[in-house]
């Protein structure tokens, strides 16, 4: 009998369940052990005895052990690139769409710890991530992000003096060092402050006529 319960609660109703039994073990595996040790230090056999399968069957399903990080990467991805999409839905105003998007990043990173240490840690020191199908999604959130703020900048709401993209730049960079820490170390968030504070940073310097208005 497995020993992997369905650690993989942000895609379970997703892509995944799809897949063969054998493979979404394996997967499952993958995220169970990443919640206590770092990937370099995950095996192949481990993977395999936790899945309660043999390690042929993950190169049955996967390349090697980085195509199956990238796999369960590209999975959490698709499920939260939907669900971001589907947060900004009928919320009018682009700095309040900016808003959603903010907490709910911070909430992501806040309450699913081995899909941010994926994304956050682990992933970043390979070479060829940039040419993975995840970081092509990671592009779409972030394409995402710059057409809110380009919304923003053509109905008056953002200046129009800064580039768009080096605002989006600045909140995920933002977004990043405030939670890579807690992340790195497993520390508590809270999304609704850090939410809170960024914004009021950020928006006080993006928002199109704040100067004026913060002077009359």
């Amino acid at each position: 009998m497995s020993a992997v319960k369905n650690s993989g609660k942000a895609v379970k109703d997703g892509k995944t369940s799809g897949f063969p039994p054998g493979r979404i073990r394996i997967a499952d595996s993958l995220r169970l052990l990443l919640e206590k040790k770092d990937f370099g230090s995950i095996t192949t056999a481990e993977i395999a005895r936790t899945a309660g399968v043999t390690e042929a069957l993950i190169y049955k399903y996967f390349k090697d052990k980085r195509d199956l990080l990238y796999q369960v990467l590209r999975e959490y991805l698709e499920h939260y690139d939907a669900r971001f999409e589907l947060d900004v839905k009928g919320i009018k105003g682009a700095l309040n769409k900016l808003r959603k998007v903010i907490w709910s990043h911070l909430n992501v990173y806040a309450t699913d710890r081995v899909f941010a240490k994926i994304l956050l840690v682990e992933v970043r020191s390979f070479p060829d991530y940039y040419n993975s199908e995840p970081y092509m999604l990671v592009k779409k959130y972030s394409n995402t992000l710059k057409s809110i703020i380009e919304e923003g900048v053509s109905n008056g709401e953002i200046r129009d003096d800064v580039s768009p993209s080096i605002i989006r730049q600045i909140i995920l960079g933002a977004l990043e060092n405030i939670c890579l820490t807690a992340v790195a170390f497993d520390r508590v968030m809270s999304p609704d402050e850090l939410s809170e504070s960024l914004c009021e940073l950020l928006f006080s310097g993006i928002e199109k006529n704040s100067d004026a208005d913060r002077k009359t």
